[in-house]
């Protein structure tokens, strides 16, 4: 299934151009690549937001409709609002049929619950990374790459290499690199030597209310028999 996203051409340009047209809710942005020329244009806003929801958005070949004209492309990069969660702008790339492009395709990771570092070991399913670049033909381009884990022991993992990855797709390598996708990992648990430690080291004297505050009755009584005892010495002397 083809996404399809509206656009214009978009006129005026500028800080001032650009902060009126998010106010009225659109969204600044442009298209490049291939032999045309790079062209601004403005999307509506909640339309593309609920696109960018949308995991197959972002590697997909995408139909751009403009006005009079479509045409295929890529999405490249967008910015959004540091707290509003707002799209400030956004980047789309034309594509060539004969040509082959560079993504970043999402990896889905499946039979992890059935594999024996889970089942049976009590291991934890570890996602080293969760997309992956490739490069291939526009009409090659998957909507995602599966990850199957349905072998894997504790202390095991996936390379990318192992993947198998669907026709005229290539992994983008650099020489001698084959990185980890994937892996079982051992659960950290608290043995009973860490506990005992833990119980053993004493804890810090906090004065209660009786050892913080004097007791003023038993200073009084004190005071009055100190006092008490000076009238005594008086009346002898006289």
């Amino acid at each position: 299934m083809k996404i399809e996203i509206n656009a214009r051409k978009r006129e005026a340009q500028g800080t001032g151009a650009s902060r009126r047209l998010r106010r009225s809710g659109r969204v600044p942005g442009i298209v490049y690549g291939g032999e045309q020329g790079a062209m601004n244009i403005e999307l509506n806003h909640k339309e593309l937001y609920q696109h960018l929801t949308n995991e197959k958005f972002h590697a997909s070949i995408l139909t751009l409709k403009l006005e009079d004209s479509a045409e295929e492309v890529l999405l490249r990069a967008f910015n959004m609002h540091p707290w509003k969660g707002h799209v400030q702008h956004i980047d789309f790339q034309r594509v060539a049929k004969d040509k082959k492009i560079h993504m970043k395709v999402p990896l889905h990771f499946i039979n992890a619950e059935i594999s024996p570092g889970v089942k049976e070991q009590g291991g934890v399913p570890n996602h080293v990374v969760n997309e992956l670049d490739i490069t291939c033909l526009p009409a090659d381009l998957p909507e995602f790459i599966e990850v199957d884990m349905g072998q894997l022991t504790i202390g095991h993992s996936i390379h990318v290499k192992e993947l198998k990855l669907p026709k005229g797709v290539e992994a983008l390598l650099h020489r001698g690199e084959n990185p980890a996708v994937a892996t079982i990992i051992q659960p950290v648990l608290v043995t009973e030597e860490e506990e005992t430690v833990a119980e053993a080291v004493p804890a810090a004297d906090v004065p209660t209310t009786e050892q913080a505050v004097p007791d003023k009755a038993a200073e009084g009584a004190a005071g009055g028999d100190k006092g008490g005892g000076d009238k005594a010495e008086k009346k002898e002397k006289k």
